[in-house]
């Protein structure tokens, strides 16, 4: 005999929530053993990060500096942890607190160690200029004598050099900008003197700095263009020579502004004919301009590695900090609630499950072990899934997202309870187990559904609107609600399905809990019912709750045969014997 279409679904179904698992853990063991974070670890794990609150982390706090020494502005420290929080969570670090202390200092926490890039990207003020390269190194040739009567490399230069161009310079590559007080500190410039600090250097002067790597030296002229025109950076690899690059995109402002540089510099020889995008007074790049470009799309290429430019697109996408920062102290620091409260958020949910566990076994009978297989699929789902996003997305597990965890339990176990007091209502009207399956199945799963987007939406809802410590709480509320209707069509209806048409469950046992006669069914089919009993106890309560969905059609019915069954008395009609005429 063929096998029933709804067998065939069923199978079909739960091999593809097998597919499903297989496929998740298949994604983490890339992450395991095959690839690696720049330092060489592996880059997931088989267990979930966990967050600040769980597991400690680093503490860093950046006092802010005004130009003037005045104290920052309300509003720009606002602006500064909003930039921050941006470049960390960039960095994909999640469930990091970014906030101000005392009016003046910014506090980040990363949860675990913080590498050096992070601890950089954090701390960069960002502050992007484009200037026109007026020298490069070697372009001045010669040693000169200074004021200490020493010769090259790094000689003092001689004071009473002029300082002040023969000529007005017109624009900003003019090499009229080189005076011989500049060509000599350009020469006596030591790019490795920490000394050398030209990210403060005037906007409207000449700059001398160099790359940073320090193997280039340069003299670059006024800004004329500035990171606020920036209106998007991102990473990218050419496709003509495989390195990577930073393509910028500019505002309208930046699009016109860098035009006209492009027609300025385009016909020039080298070095003028190069533009330096300078951050934080070093040279990332001085590419030299192969055309004139009017779009505003600029791309930055030099020796950039898939994470440099990735870091330095972030901190050009995200913005400049409105303050200079300096690093006042970093510590590690230990976990706020740490592994213990980790245990006891453990613990509440295992009593939670056992909970469960017992109400599902004492009111279902043998359908709570489909309850809790259900669970323990969704648990592992939600396991390896938590393990991936640590991964892919830098999601951290902290203690109000093991809350979420521990609620979801509960509106796990409601999908269930409603689908199974579905399929009883089908069986107390007297159907078949394996059509109550099917019509209990086509019932419940509308309501099921309507439930679990309400769900979805209030976790997106609160997500959105809500402080970063309950981020976490409504992240897993959202991922489990979804795993729980993958589970309830994949697995547990499927379950059911197949259950139905085993001897123990087909055959309404009482211990099955799909016994009819338990369940107090009256409706046998079409114009057929049960014989009237006197029930008692709890099959009395499920008795009246099935004739209580009888259609009137149906109570007359079994009324009147309720009457053809009973035994009328035997009346006759005789003559009479000896009766009077």
């Amino acid at each position: 005999m063929a096998t029933s279409t709804p067998v065939r679904h069923a199978w079909r179904a739960l091999i593809g929530l097998l597919a499903v698992t297989a496929v998740l853990f298949g994604v983490n063991a890339l992450g395991v053993y095959v690839f690696k974070t720049s330092a060489g670890a592996p880059a997931s794990s088989w267990s979930p990060e966990l967050a600040l609150d769980l597991q400690g982390g680093t503490q860093i706090i950046l006092a802010a500096q005004t130009a003037d020494g005045a104290a920052p502005s309300g509003e720009q420290m606002t602006q500064a942890v909003t930039i921050i929080r941006q470049r960390v969570d960039a960095s994909g670090v999640g469930e990091a607190d970014v906030t101000t202390e005392g009016g003046r200092n910014v506090v980040v926490q990363i949860p675990g160690e913080a590498d050096e890039e992070t601890r950089q990207r954090i701390q960069d003020s960002a502050q992007l200029q484009l200037r026109p390269v007026l020298v490069e190194s070697g372009e001045v040739s010669g040693s000169f004598i200074g004021q200490d009567g020493t010769a090259t490399p790094y000689p003092t230069p001689d004071p009473s050099l002029a300082a002040t161009p023969t000529a007005s310079p017109t624009n900003g590559s003019d090499v009229s900008w080189i005076t011989p007080k500049l060509q000599a500190e350009f020469q006596a410039y030591d790019c490795a003197n920490p000394t050398n600090d030209p990210a403060n250097a005037p906007d409207a002067d000449p700059l001398i700095t160099c790359s940073t790597d320090g193997t280039a030296k340069y003299i670059l002229g006024p800004v004329e263009i500035k990171g606020d025109d920036v209106a998007d950076a991102s990473s990218g690899v050419v496709q003509t020579n495989g390195q990577w690059a930073v393509n910028l995109v500019f505002n309208a402002e930046g699009t016109e502004k860098f035009t006209e540089i492009s027609q300025r510099l385009y016909p020039l020889q080298r070095p003028l004919n190069q533009f330096a995008f300078v951050l934080d007074g070093t040279v990332l790049s001085a590419p030299s301009m192969n055309g004139i470009i009017t779009d505003g799309k600029p791309q930055i290429t030099g020796s950039f590695t898939q994470e440099s430019a990735k870091t330095l697109a972030d901190q050009l996408k995200y913005g400049a900090l409105p303050l200079s920062f300096t690093v006042q102290s970093s510590d590690t620091i230990s976990a706020t609630l740490g592994s213990q409260q980790l245990m006891i958020g453990l613990i509440a949910g295992l009593i939670g499950l056992a909970l469960v566990a017992v109400y599902s076994l004492t009111v279902y009978r043998a359908l709570g072990t489909v309850i809790m297989a259900s669970l323990v699929v969704m648990g592992v789902l939600t396991y390896i899934t938590l393990c991936i996003l640590a991964w892919r997305m830098g999601y951290r597990l902290s203690l109000a997202g093991v809350a979420g965890v521990i609620v979801s339990i509960g509106f796990t176990a409601d999908s269930f309870i409603i689908y199974f007091e579905r399929i009883r209502d089908e069986l107390r009207d007297g159907k078949s187990i394996t059509a109550a399956v099917e019509d209990g199945w086509s019932r419940a799963k509308r309501t099921i559904y309507i439930s679990k987007s309400i769900n979805v939406l209030a976790a997106v809802v609160l997500y959105i609107l809500a402080d970063a410590t309950v981020k976490g709480f409504a992240f897993t509320l959202g991922l489990t609600t979804v795993i729980d209707v993958l589970i309830f069509i994949l697995f547990t209806h499927p379950v059911m399905q197949l259950l139905a048409r085993t001897r123990f469950f087909g055959s309404g046992h009482p211990l099955s809990g799909l016994d009819p006669t338990a369940l107090g069914a009256v409706y046998r089919g079409r114009a057929q019912f049960r014989a009237p009993v006197a029930p008692t106890g709890r099959v009395a309560r499920s008795r009246g709750e099935a004739e209580r969905r009888q259609t009137i059609a149906e109570r007359k019915r079994a009324a009147q045969q309720g009457d053809a069954g009973s035994t009328p008395a035997d009346d006759t009609v005789s003559p009479s014997k000896g009766g009077r005429n």
